[in-house]
Order: C-alpha cells, then sequence, then structure tokens
C-alpha cells in the first residue's frame, strides 16, 4: 500500500473513533489502556469459568501456583514457592509464608485445598475431571499440601499448576452449586496485584493493589498503577487508537505491519517479519465421517495440494510463519520431543505432483473430463471450508485453500457462515472441512495439543476438540500413555510421541498450516521497554490465559516516560 494512503486510511480512522476512550479520569503517566482480549461487555468475573470471566480476572485479581515462561520453558514459583514429584504418586506443594488477600485474611494451605476439593463436591466444575486420578489432598504443616494420585497425569498435571485460580475459601465455601458456576462474582475478592476497578460497556478498569504481597516477597511491582482494558467494536478501530497514542498495548490483528512498524514505530516483537510471536497452530478438520473425508489417502493428497506459505505472505504479510508438519508450535517444551525422524519419513509440504499422484493412485480421477475428480465409485463430490464471517484474515485464507484444491481437481468451496452456525456445525460435527485453532495454543506440553485434537469421540456436540471426529483406539491410547510419562522423562516422551506423530502424518485427519501469531504491538508515546526479542523478558499478551504466560511480567517491565 501506498505510504501517503495509508495515511490517509489512519486518519479516517481517528476521526470515526474520535470520541472513544478519549476522556482520561487517570493519570495518563500511570495508567495504561490496553486491548485484544475483550469482546464483550463486561458482565462475568468468575474465575471459575475461565473461557466466560473477563480478561485479567485469573492472573491480575486471582492467581495461580506457579506461571509459565514459553520463552524460557521454565515454571515460575508464584502463590506457591516451590512444588515437585517426591513419589511417583505424590506431588508436594509448599505454599510461600506471608500471602494475603486483598481484604486481609492470610491465604493459606486451607484455600489451596478447598479449590481442588471444590471440583469434587460440584463436579460440574471444569477441572473436576482431576478426581478421577487424584486422590486425596493432605495437609503436612501450616505450608505444605501432598497430592497424592491413583494415576498420576504428570503432564495435566503441571499444565494445571498455572491454569487453575486459588480461591478464598472464607469468602467461598458458603456459595451454593449455581453461585459458584454461574455467578458473576462481580466485586470479587483474589490475592492478585491489581483489584477489579468499575467497569462500562466498553472497558473493565482494575486498580493496582498497593499492598500486594508480591512487592515484599518477589521485589516485583507493576508500573501502572491503573490497566484501562478497552473493548473496540473493530480492529480498525483499535488501529485508530494505537496511532494516536490512545491505545499503548495492543494484541489485536491488525492490518499493514510493515508499514506500521516502518513508518509509524509502533513496537513488535520483532522489528522485522515475522514481526510475531507464535501463539498456536491453525489447522483445517476434516469431517471423518463424510465421504471421501473418511479416506485417509484423499486426507493426504489434500495436505500436499495446500500451499501455506502463499497464505503467510499474502493474507498475513508475513507476520506469521508456515507450521511444521506435525503442528508443534516452535518452543522449546514442545520441540524438545520433536519427531524429526518421522517427520522426514512421512511428512508433507505442498506438492501438488504428489497430491494428483496420491488421488490417482487412490481412484479418485477427472472421468467426464470437467477439470474435477469423482469418487472411486464415480460420484461427484462438492465440499465446503467454513470460517466465521468478519474473520477477515481467514475468511482471504480460506479462498485462497479452496483455490488451491480445485487446482488437483478437489471442488472446494468457501463459506463465511456467521459464528454462531460455524460453532454449531464444529461442534456437532456437520461440516466437511474448517479452520480453528481453539486448542493449539502454547504449553509447558505438547499433550495439551494432542489432547485437543484427538479427544475421545462422544454422542452430541464434541466442544473440547477432535472436531472432526477422528477414532483411532491406538492413538488415543498413546495420549494418555504420554500424559502418563513422567515429567521429567524426555526420552520416554519423545519415544511416545514419535509413535502419535507416526499415526498422524499416515492418516492425516487434521491439516496443520500455519501460526497465528501472538498479536501484539504497542505505542511507545507513553510506555517503553516492552518485551523484544532483544529484551525477551516476557511474552506481551493480554488475552485470557495468558497473563500467567507472560502478560503479569509485562506489566512489571514496561516503564512511564
Amino acid at each position: 500500500m501506498n505510504p501517503r494512503r495509508f495515511v490517509l486510511l489512519a486518519l479516517v480512522f481517528l476521526v470515526a473513533v474520535s470520541n472513544v476512550a478519549s476522556t482520561q479520569s487517570y493519570p495518563r503517566q500511570e495508567t495504561i489502556y490496553a486491548g485484544g482480549g475483550l469482546w464483550a461487555p463486561p458482565s462475568n468475573w468468575n474465575p471459575i469459568v475461565p473461557w466466560a470471566c473477563t480478561t485479567g480476572t485469573i492472573g491480575l485479581v486471582y492467581e495461580t501456583l506457579f506461571l509459565y515462561d514459553p520463552l524460557k520453558n521454565e515454571f515460575i514459583p508464584w502463590l506457591a514457592e516451590e512444588g515437585s514429584w517426591v513419589a511417583p504418586d505424590t506431588y508436594r506443594l509448599r505454599l510461600r509464608a506471608g500471602i494475603s488477600w486483598t481484604d486481609g485474611t492470610p491465604l493459606t494451605v486451607q484455600d489451596v485445598k478447598f479449590t481442588f476439593e471444590l471440583a469434587r463436591k460440584f463436579p460440574g466444575i471444569y477441572y473436576s475431571g482431576l478426581w478421577e486420578w487424584l486422590s486425596e489432598i493432605v495437609v503436612v504443616d501450616d505450608l505444605t499440601l501432598e497430592f497424592v494420585f491413583s494415576d498420576p497425569h504428570y503432564h495435566e498435571w503441571q499444565y494445571n499448576l498455572y491454569q487453575i485460580p486459588i480461591l478464598p475459601k472464607h469468602l467461598w465455601e458458603g456459595r451454593s452449586e449455581e453461585e459458584v458456576l454461574s455467578g458473576s462474582n462481580e466485586g470479587g475478592i483474589g490475592s492478585g496485584p491489581y483489584v477489579f476497578g468499575p467497569h462500562t460497556s466498553d472497558r473493565q478498569v482494575y486498580i493496582r493493589n498497593e499492598d500486594w504481597w508480591g512487592t515484599e516477597l518477589l521485589g516485583l511491582k507493576p508500573s501502572p498503577k491503573y490497566i484501562v482494558y478497552l473493548r473496540f467494536v473493530s480492529n480498525n478501530v483499535a488501529l485508530g487508537q494505537l496511532l494516536k497514542g490512545e491505545l499503548d498495548w495492543s494484541n489485536y490483528f491488525l492490518p499493514g505491519i510493515p508499514r506500521l512498524v516502518k513508518f509509524y514505530g509502533i513496537h513488535t516483537f520483532y522489528p522485522e517479519p515475522p514481526y510475531m510471536l507464535p501463539a498456536n497452530t491453525a489447522f483445517l478438520f476434516l469431517n471423518t465421517k463424510k465421504p471421501p473425508l473418511d479416506n485417509p489417502a484423499f486426507r493426504r493428497a489434500m495436505a500436499f495440494a495446500i500451499d501455506p506459505r502463499k497464505i503467510v505472505d499474502t493474507v498475513f504479510e508475513k507476520q506469521v510463519t508456515v507450521a511444521n508438519p506435525v503442528g508443534f508450535v516452535p518452543i522449546d517444551s514442545w520441540m524438545s520431543v520433536y519427531p524429526e525422524e518421522v517427520v522426514k519419513e512421512y511428512g508433507f509440504s505442498y506438492n501438488p505432483a504428489k497430491a494428483e499422484e496420491i488421488l490417482d493412485a487412490a481412484g479418485f480421477v477427472d472421468r467426464d473430463g470437467d477439470g474435477l475428480r469423482e469418487t472411486p465409485e464415480g460420484e461427484r463430490m462438492h465440499l465446503s471450508i467454513i470460517v466465521p464471517f468478519g474473520w477477515t484474515d481467514w475468511m482471504e485464507s480460506i479462498k485462497i485453500i479452496a483455490e488451491q484444491l480445485r487446482d488437483v481437481g478437489i471442488d472446494v468451496e468457501a463459506k463465511f457462515p456467521d459464528f454462531s452456525k460455524y460453532a454449531e456445525d464444529m461442534y456437532n460435527g456437520t461440516f466437511d472441512i474448517l479452520l480453528n485453532n481453539f486448542g493449539s495454543t502454547i504449553s509447558a506440553t505438547v499433550w495439551t495439543l494432542y489432547n485437543w485434537l484427538f479427544q475421545p469421540v462422544v454422542e452430541g456436540p464434541m466442544y473440547s476438540g477432535n472436531f472432526g471426529r477422528y477414532e483411532n483406539p491406538k492413538l488415543m491410547e498413546l495420549v494418555e500413555d504420554l500424559n502418563r510419562t513422567p515429567w521429567d522423562d524426555v526420552a520416554a516422551a519423545k519415544e511416545v510421541v514419535a509413535k502419535i506423530a507416526e499415526i498422524f502424518l499416515k492418516e492425516m485427519p487434521q491439516i496443520p498450516l500455519w501460526y497465528n501469531g501472538a498479536w501484539f504491538h504497542a505505542s511507545t508515546a507513553v510506555w517503553k521497554n516492552w518485551p523484544s526479542v532483544d529484551n525477551p523478558y516476557a511474552v506481551p499478551i493480554s488475552w485470557g490465559g495468558w497473563w500467567q504466560l507472560g502478560g503479569i511480567m509485562t506489566l512489571m517491565g514496561i516503564t512511564s516516560q
């Protein structure tokens, strides 16, 4: 785009949003304006429903036992001072001394025990499945707990150490099941570096907890006194605010990043392509219950027919990178078990001639000369690929995918239902092909990826993954084996992962395409020292579930003018 034209478009955005967030009620040098993780008016602050609560509820107000740094592949002791496996079936956790809730009540091992046991009392809590393999929680002393397992799921446990928010027993123990699962928890009391401030339909304010325990015990203090977390009606409005310096921290997907960096001094993690850290993997889910997608050879041919590099270069302007054949996000915790030899033997890359060869051998040929292939039985094929309307980057992406599949004779049409229809088809298995990344987020263990991709098929909606309803008992068994592999036995984990990868690459129930970016753009008008490749002290993302992966530490590291 011509730089002058870009400036004109930016000015249009500025005029359009001149009345949005322009009234600053808080001292500018003490206030950070952030956005990217609030897509509806704030109405839920219940940490028991992390998928529904306002971003920041977990992390800023309610805290976890550990944080996890995916850049260093390290667990950061937080509420917990330390934790380790002291026996194959026993995890010992030591809580920090001197922690208090924001109402002044001490935070103790009884709060930790209560938080976990609440999920046994109310099975509707999302982590209640722990109690299928957790036997008991033993209080050893005032600061020490032991979790005793009947069937240790080592990888799932380590993941939960930085996911489950600890609750104040004295405020939650009298709540009914309905209050726990469905209550809004407005004005809730946590232990974190911030407390809930006021909220309106377009923002949630957080106010620094000046008595936060971490200042004394960790030597940390978040720089902003106020966080005004904004909700915009579109990414373009966010762009206008960023250019004005009225949005400091953006975790939106924004167009024109190469020009924003070059001409406007917008800060990104990398100063050049790919600009963004990877956040997750975009997968094509193929409905394995529908012909011809029930044929592994057909699915494998599709993998060779798609060129994700064209999408990366054109749609994303090189802000992201092409995924490896097994979809592992390139972080140490996953790449330490990367099945390199299996990928060499069974992996795929863009090769339309190879795709056509596989299709021909499997009997998918063009019998009537119209340029489109029929099934081995001679039936016409017409498939659809869907993403939600309005997800413009993905909409453009699946148009390219459909064209590339048609180039090898597979008749595919890109469609854009509204999100509710997209979700209905995804969960109920009534789609042909769809793009999704909901459960491929970076984590401390690649088990989370496999647990999402290969969830056991159940009757009714599939909400937790495996949307294409792929069934392979051996593969499911291997995912369970990985979960039961001791946390520190990397060699054993790598052996299991290699077996999983071989089945995956031969069967191709999903196709990994590219890494969606950890979208991050910052204005340096007020706040500086943002994380970067040269100063990688945190992953600067403020989405729900990411505060404990780097969002909190970003607040500790930035400085105002």
